[in-house]
């Protein structure tokens, strides 16, 4: 027992010091070690014979419990737990993000059950291994379980009350965490559905009534809808130029055109890209645990597509993934798609990561979307973006822009390159529409889908290029920060709009563009030109209880009291304009969305 728990203290203070900074030397120990004594006290209790071997079995578990935790924290900035197991069928679609992510210093973590692996083939070794093998004290063994046990339900017991997950594992300790969140997610209370009414969610997000005709009211009726959901895509992008080399040319010239929201923020979660795909055609939050589309793909959705269907459309989703990724066939039936066209439609031409490039995928959208516009009807169509994903290495052919020396091997460089090579193919879907007559006959609506990179993942070098880009510290507000432009020529006009808005305000701003009115139909978003003023809680990346408001991201510490405020202007700030209604109103704002959607009956 003695010689293991030495061993777990060295991986106790690893996971601590990547995840916490490790800023408290005891917390560690106090917090970690008596719910790995409770494991090896039972062990120590029932078995007999090869103790030194389920020593090392259980030693295992735990490191793998620690890995993985600290793996998901590098890019989702939250502690993992069990209903990520679902993920992991995905794992080997992304494994390029994955390994982009391993630190080698990370790897030491197993060193010691390597090592005891091959040492088992050494007869000296296991006669160790052996002699450790005594049978102590039973009555020891039980008040050393009792007492790990005891401190353990403590370290639960006493932080029981914050919302945020971060805080919640530090003064828990990581697998004290872990089996608190197994029987809490079980016992999660949920609204009565019928208590989410639109009067209620307007009260909590304190939306204004609008007198008379909404402003821009059905300027754009009958028109197609295109949405373009541009993989990674963060707003910084928009307007940068490094070394003279403009990076996204083709978005430079949308915004300078047409509607360009500056202050608009990603809302997915474990789903990431799926996520997006719900959140936009729903106007519901994300779950509180696992993907939309996997957690909520069987319901059926009340949703945009089957909302412009009821209004004469035809509705279709374009993406060059297995359309079995992420459960996709299932979430496009519960969103109520007529058609998806996913991999098996655009082939294995000019592979980009795990399909084909964006200059397949939008020019074969853009034929596809010619012979939908022959049937008379107008068309409703979601184009989904994929070779700038996240680990963002594409092949050399595709990269259009040469950077300066200090970007080369860098997460930052890389990123940049594919993005510019995304804008490019995104000029080719521009100049495809223009040239086949559906330009001028539609609403496009482009916007990112989520963050291409989290702070968390960073290195101090990666750090310090993002400040020369941004002019300060790069954080959260530049993170989350996703851009969004609403092109509809003929109606919209060169115009900046500093509103703030999240993803779930997409549908009910095109809504008031067609002239349809959503007044019957819950949703959590709000038309971005006719309110001002805005509430978005956030899940994932950032702790439970964070929102963004009109002031910049609040991020609760251990609870609303000593959270932070990260103003739009990139600063932070202990002195918070947010108040702790806000903080409780987008609490509410999730559990509503949590007890609506979940009630909903199964899809056929």
């Amino acid at each position: 027992m003695v010689f293991f728990s030495l061993l777990m203290v060295l991986k106790i203070y690893l996971a601590h010091i990547v995840i916490f900074g490790g800023h408290s030397l005891w917390r560690p120990l106090v917090t970690e070690l008596p719910a790995i004594w409770v494991a090896f006290m039972i062990i120590e209790s029932f078995a007999s014979r090869r103790k030194f071997g389920i020593y090392i079995a259980v030693n295992l578990l735990i490191t793998t419990i620690f890995f993985a935790v600290i793996m998901y924290y590098k890019y989702f900035g939250v502690i993992v737990d069990y209903h990520a197991l679902k993920q992991i069928g995905q794992v080997t679609e992304v494994k390029g993000s994955v390994f982009s992510l391993l630190h080698p210093y990370f790897l030491f973590i197993y060193t010691d059950i390597v090592l005891a692996w091959l040492l088992m083939f050494n007869r000296r070794f296991r006669a160790w291994g052996k002699s450790l093998a005594t049978r102590e004290s039973r009555k020891i063994v039980w008040i050393t379980l009792g007492v790990a046990l005891l401190i353990s339900i403590v370290n639960v017991v006493l932080h029981t009350e914050s919302r945020n997950e971060l805080k919640q594992a530090e003064n828990m300790g990581i697998l004290n965490y872990e089996v608190y969140q197994f029987f809490a997610s079980a016992t999660m209370k949920l609204e009565d559905p019928s208590k989410v009414t639109s009067e209620s969610i307007a009260r909590l997000k304190q939306n204004r009534p609008i007198a008379g005709t909404p402003v821009m009211w059905g300027e754009a009726k009958g028109k197609n809808v295109i949405i373009v959901q541009l993989e990674a895509a963060q707003n910084l992008l928009l307007g940068l130029n490094i070394d003279g080399q403009e990076i996204t040319p083709t978005l430079n010239g949308l915004m300078k055109e047409h509607y360009y929201f500056p202050h608009f923020y990603q809302q997915v979660g474990q789903g990431n890209t799926a996520d997006a795909e719900f959140t936009v055609n729903t106007s519901f939050y994300i779950p509180p645990h696992g993907a939309a589309s996997q957690d909520y793909g069987h319901l059926a959705l009340p949703s945009m597509p089957k909302l412009l269907k009821d209004k004469g459309y035809e509705t279709a989703t374009f993406h060059t993934n297995d359309v079995q990724f992420w459960n996709r066939k299932e979430l496009y039936k519960a969103l109520g798609f007529d058609h998806y066209y996913d991999a098996e439609f655009f082939g294995e031409e000019d592979l980009v990561f795990f399909g084909s490039s964006d200059e397949v995928l939008y020019k074969k959208t853009a034929d596809q979307l010619l012979k939908m516009s022959q049937s008379n009807k107008p068309f409703y169509a979601q184009v989904i973006s994929m070779s700038s994903h996240h680990p963002f290495n594409i092949p050399e052919r595709k990269a259009r822009i040469t950077l300066p020396e200090r970007y080369t091997g860098t997460l930052v460089g890389d990123y940049i390159v594919a993005q510019n090579y995304a804008d490019y193919a995104l000029g080719q879907f521009v100049s495809e529409l223009k040239a086949n007559g559906l330009w001028e006959q539609s609403v496009i609506v482009i916007y990112g889908d989520h963050l291409g990179l989290p702070v968390y993942t960073l290195d101090q070098n990666e750090k310090n290029l993002m400040q020369e880009i941004v002019n300060h510290e790069y954080s959260y507000t530049n993170m989350l920060n996703i851009p969004l432009l609403i092109v509809a020529p003929g109606v919209t006009e060169p115009q900046v709009m500093t509103q703030v808005g999240g993803q779930v305000d997409i549908f009910p701003t095109l809504a008031n563009l067609l002239g349809i009115s959503l007044k019957n139909h819950i949703h959590f978003g709000q038309d971005l030109l006719n309110q001002t003023s805005n509430l978005l809680p956030e899940r994932y990346y950032l702790p439970t209880g964070s929102f963004v408001n009109d002031q910049g991201i609040f991020v609760p510490g251990y609870d609303y009291s000593d959270g932070e405020l990260y103003r739009i202007d990139g600063h932070s700030s202990a002195e918070s304009d947010s108040s702790e209604d806000e903080y409780n109103r987008a609490l509410e704002l999730l559990l509503l969305s949590d007890s609506y959607v979940s009630h909903l009956p199964s899809h056929e």
